[in-house]
């Protein structure tokens, strides 16, 4: 007899008026659509672990500056395309002071939010050669990300990076890039959804495999610093933010706000183009855009059809946080350390309930705890399990869409769920445990 929170029918007839065919297969945007639909039917407060915001309140260091440019009246100026100097000159210096790279002001471009960075990195280093066709995505991921491809009507080729890890990733790598048709490499580190996180081995590698094939990689480093397992907090001091850029100029780093700053509201980012591939010349360039030069595109190429700049008053706050930061004033790795300890207290919750990790090690070491974590229940596929978890007012994504070839699994983000619903969590869990009995 299960003992459900909210009436199995009531969910499915919300899933079925909303169009979705099997809502473990939905889009995070669908899932929120759904859950809170259910939520507005029913009146009950599910566990939300669907969406990968941020639950921690923006740095008064950026509102303000947010603020008193608003003041001086930026709101009725068009920013610079490639961003406001305070904020390209903070860029560089937070690069060099928190990931021990160099890159001049110029190269560091604001964007509306890493999304926008990644659609802008496709349109330009994707033309870059008309002999090649796309994007190589080393998975799990930002399932996002495909779909601009998608949209853009550009190739892409995947695979689940879990079995693939140290040397075993050159072969591997080898095996999708030999074939020379592939433009750019896509990862995100810490790695979103599955949390692990590559060794300066497996770096040195990608960075390998860029040169050899010249294929471009683009970083995604939407969890900045947020590796717990060391201390990146201290500007110049190491350990630094692990970064390709150590082992390759074929770079574009992606660096968002959303997380590490809570900054997610504001919708600006950071991209940061090594020096050389600014500079670079691609002759095929030419066919989408009126110069060949690599920076030049994607500033007045990309990003201006995009955009046409970043949030004027956005910028101002996000220097504020930067030079903060890169002055030793503002620890912005302290301020979301709260996302791992909800995650250690999380898993605990979902293990003795019995609940699995999918992806429980990183190489040889235990899963860091950090934004995301990833569970399982035995007897059920993830796309099952999505909907079975939403009778219980539970909710998170399922692996499937991602990339990943845990089918079994699903991502749960610890950000939205407060300390105080942990009693509520734990209760549901117990009784998805009772009605759900493994031996």
């Amino acid at each position: 007899m299960q003992k459900t929170i909210i009436d199995p029918s009531v969910v499915k007839n919300i899933i079925k008026e909303v169009g979705i065919e099997h809502v473990g297969k939905a889009s995070i945007r669908e899932l929120v659509r759904v859950v809170n639909l259910i939520e507005q039917k029913t009146g009950i407060k599910f566990v939300r672990m669907e969406m990968g915001v941020p639950g921690l309140k923006p740095s008064e260091i950026g509102v303000n500056a947010e603020i008193e440019a608003l003041k001086r009246g930026v709101a009725s100026q068009y920013p610079m395309i490639e961003g406001i100097e305070p904020l390209k000159y903070e860029i560089s210096r937070f690069c060099k002071l928190f990931l021990d790279i160099d890159v001049k002001p110029e190269t560091c471009i604001p964007t509306v939010g890493s999304m926008m960075g990644a659609m802008a990195c496709f349109m330009v280093a994707n033309r870059t050669d008309h002999n090649k066709k796309g994007t190589l995505f080393i998975d799990p991921g930002f399932p996002v990300q495909k779909q601009q491809c998608h949209v853009l009507g550009h190739e892409y080729k995947s695979f689940d990076v879990y079995n693939f890890r140290g040397e075993k990733l050159r072969e591997k790598l080898e095996s999708y890039l030999r074939d020379g048709e592939t433009s750019t490499l896509l990862y995100s580190n810490p790695n979103n959804p599955s949390w692990i996180n590559f060794t300066e081995e497996e770096l040195r590698i990608i960075g390998e495999m860029s040169k050899k094939y010249d294929v471009t990689i683009i970083e995604d480093l939407a969890y900045f610093g947020m590796d717990f397992r060391t201390d990146k907090s201290i500007p110049g001091v190491p350990p630094f933010q692990p970064t390709v850029a150590k082992y390759t100029d074929n770079y574009i780093l992606l660096i968002s706000s959303s997380k590490a700053f809570s900054y997610a509201g504001q919708r600006v980012g950071m991209m940061v183009v090594s020096d050389t591939l600014f500079n670079r010349r691609y002759p095929d360039l030419k066919r989408y855009y009126a110069t060949d030069r690599f920076g030049y595109s994607m500033i007045y190429g990309a990003i201006y059809a995009l955009s046409s700049g970043t949030s004027h008053s956005a910028q101002y706050g996000l220097a504020a946080m930067l030079k903060a930061a890169n002055d030793g004033d503002f620890n912005f790795v302290k301020e979301v350390r709260e996302y791992g300890e909800k995650a250690k207290i999380m898993k605990d919750l979902f293990t003795s309930n019995g609940f699995q990790i999918v992806y429980d090690y990183d190489m040889d070491v235990p899963i860091a705890d950090g934004f995301y974590f990833t569970i399982s229940y035995p007897g059920f596929s993830g796309v099952d399990l999505v909907e079975e978890l939403l009778y219980y007012g539970i909710s998170a994504i399922s692996l499937d869409i991602t990339g990943s070839e845990r089918s079994e699994g699903l991502r749960a983000c610890v950000s939205h769920v407060p300390r105080e619903q942990f009693p509520e969590l734990e209760a549901r869990l117990n009784r998805f445990k009772e009605s759900h009995f493994v031996n």
